[in-house]
């Protein structure tokens, strides 16, 4: 599936939001960004008599919702505090599934690839870290990717760890490549979602890969350490293709 291993990304400076107030704004203005353009499409899809939800459609909707929006909350406490929305604090545990479920609702189901293991699913994963990790890589593959393009989002259990792979049919271009070299971001919002992966991967022992697919596409590869020895929990499945 990766047969092209492009470079490890590079440590993010963690002293970068300390000395650069403007970079901690940007930070944050880019957290909120996903929570709240969530919030707005999936209440927009509730609302809409259209689409003929059933009610376990309605259901899923409505738990990823609350799940927006409790990102939300942690994400302004965090600013009220002024630890900014990349505190390394101590982060309650989640099935990997349940993550990738709010995540995978971000791209339109007819552009939505997943491939999710029983055991990948069930791992236990920091909540608010990875699920900022997979969001921001889901919706770089959103931004820079082709309109019409696959987004896939896959997980499995390796040797090296637990792996989360998110895939879309771009480019490997110089400005992705130097992303993930800089130790902090430039100005605007280049890089920043992937400067943010980096630095929340640092506070949990994970890496960041950039893979080039044949014959074409861009997978990004995240590796973290399996918590409680690989043991998934009872809640964990794969998602539903």
């Amino acid at each position: 599936m990766l047969p092209w291993a492009g470079p490890e990304a590079g440590p993010a400076d963690p002293a970068a939001l300390d000395t650069d107030p403007e970079l901690l704004l940007r930070v944050l203005c880019h957290e909120f960004r996903t929570p709240v353009s969530a919030l707005t499409s999936l209440t927009r899809a509730l609302a809409d008599d259209r689409l003929a939800l059933t009610g376990d459609d309605r259901r899923a909707l409505t738990a990823l919702a609350h799940e927006q929006a409790v990102h939300l909350q942690g994400l302004l406490r965090d600013a009220a505090a002024g630890t900014g929305a990349l505190a390394p604090a101590a982060d309650p545990v989640a099935p990997l599934s349940e993550i990738l479920r709010g995540a995978a609702a971000l791209v339109p189901p007819h552009r939505r690839l997943t491939g999710v293991t029983r055991r990948a699913g069930g791992c236990p994963v920091p909540r608010r870290r990875t699920r900022q990790v997979v969001t921001n890589l889901v919706e770089n593959a959103l931004r820079h990717g082709p309109p019409a393009g696959r987004i896939g989002i896959h997980a499995a259990l390796g040797r090296c760890g637990l792996r989360i792979v998110v895939t879309d049919e771009g480019r490997v271009d110089p400005p992705l490549v130097d992303a993930l070299c800089r130790p902090a971001p430039g100005a605007g919002a280049s890089g920043l979602g992937l400067w943010i992966v980096r630095r929340l991967l640092a506070a949990d022992g994970g890496r960041l890969r950039l893979h080039r697919l044949r014959p074409r596409g861009v997978a990004l590869e995240v590796v973290l350490p399996v918590l409680g020895g690989g043991r998934p929990t009872p809640r964990g499945h794969g998602l539903t293709r």
